[in-house]
């Protein structure tokens, strides 16, 4: 018999989950046996109380512990994800895409985790797998990848066998207008364990939770952050379109800061330049960028986020130093030789 009437019940009181038996409730919500009428009520009483940062990460935990392993701890240590939550409903352009090849292209290894697109028009995995990334490759392969490419890409759907009876439940909660834990919780389960994460949060609300829970996953380093468009408009981004709020998780956990593109000897842009749309249009700004005919504003968020992920690893001593490297990554012909020799790695 499910437990999660009683937990449901709890959370209707307005209080927290014993974290000590979040393991047995993520154990419920994956059972095929559970009736989803169940599942439903005790997910959107979690989010009604509103989940806290221990809650966030026992949940990561239990559903870490039910991934698939891709067998890649020898490359986690050195390793980044640069990830959104989704949700914001901006219009971005995929920015954590190219920079994950802006990175691998300056020698950082890149572990990225992601789905297709579901609040957006264009996920990570519809334009990385338009670029020659196998969604579908095995373990062993993005074991080659690693090292033969520098990065690689982790299909959230073939990673995650327990959120199979999971997912009608956030379907029909999503039809109410209902967000649910796992909303977040994607960019915190991430198969490889990457030690390095820059985290971009749907929310400002839930920027210092997020980071407080990569903390308690005991990332390496991380930052979770936020870009403020204006007063009514958000985005699950670090741009230079945006006020952009930041707070540090593992050796960071001193950073609490609004950064803005100034402060990287950057110049502010209007956040049109960010805007993208489907795959084709996305694609087409691919191409654009690489041919030095990228919006400005786009090719500084580019550069200034793949900066920032090099700061956080280590690879410059200081974000600034990493600028003008990514710059000529971008621009300079690296990431186009990237995009080809992932397409020949997988044509292999």
């Amino acid at each position: 018999m499910s437990h999660l009437a009683d937990f449901t019940a709890t959370l209707a009181s307005g209080r927290d989950l014993p974290i000590d038996a979040i393991e047995g409730i993520a154990r419920a919500l994956a059972e095929p046996e559970i009736a989803e009428t169940s599942k439903c009520d005790f997910l959107a009483a979690l989010a009604q109380k509103g989940e806290t940062a221990a809650e966030v990460a026992a949940f990561a935990r239990a559903f870490r512990a039910r991934a698939i392993d891709p067998g890649v701890s020898a490359w986690s240590e050195r390793a980044i994800d640069i990830v959104g939550t989704g949700g914001d409903h901006a219009g971005g352009f995929n920015v954590s895409s190219m920079v994950v090849l802006v990175l691998a292209s300056c020698g950082v290894t890149v572990m990225k985790h992601g789905n297709r697109g579901i609040t957006s028009k264009c996920g990570s995995a519809d334009i990385l797998s338009a670029l020659g990334f196998d969604l579908a490759a095995s373990p062993e392969k993005l074991r080659a990848a690693l090292d033969a490419l520098g990065y690689v890409f982790f299909f959230a759907p073939a990673y995650h066998p327990a959120f199979k009876h999971i997912a009608p439940v956030r379907k029909a909660l999503a039809a109410r207008g209902q967000r649910t834990i796992f909303n977040i919780l994607g960019p915190l389960i991430n198969p490889g364990r990457p030690a390095h994460v820059v985290l971009g949060v749907f929310s400002p609300t839930w920027v210092p939770r997020l980071a407080d829970a990569l903390h308690e996953l005991g990332t390496g380093a991380s930052l979770s952050v936020h870009g403020i468009i204006d007063d009514k408009r958000g985005i699950d981004e670090l741009t230079t379109a945006t006020r952009n709020l930041v707070r540090g998780a593992g050796r960071l956990s001193s950073i609490d800061a609004e950064w803005r593109a100034e402060d990287f000897g950057l110049t502010s842009a209007p956040f049109e330049d960010l805007v993208g749309g489907d795959l084709d249009a996305n694609l087409a700004i691919v191409n654009a960028i690489l041919e030095g005919r990228g919006p400005r504003g786009l090719v500084d968020t580019i550069v200034l986020n793949a900066a920032i992920a090099m700061w956080v690893t280590g690879r410059v001593t200081d974000a600034r130093e990493g600028i003008p490297l990514a710059r000529e990554a971008l621009l300079g012909g690296a990431v186009a030789k990237k995009i080809a020799a992932t397409r020949e790695f997988f044509r292999s």
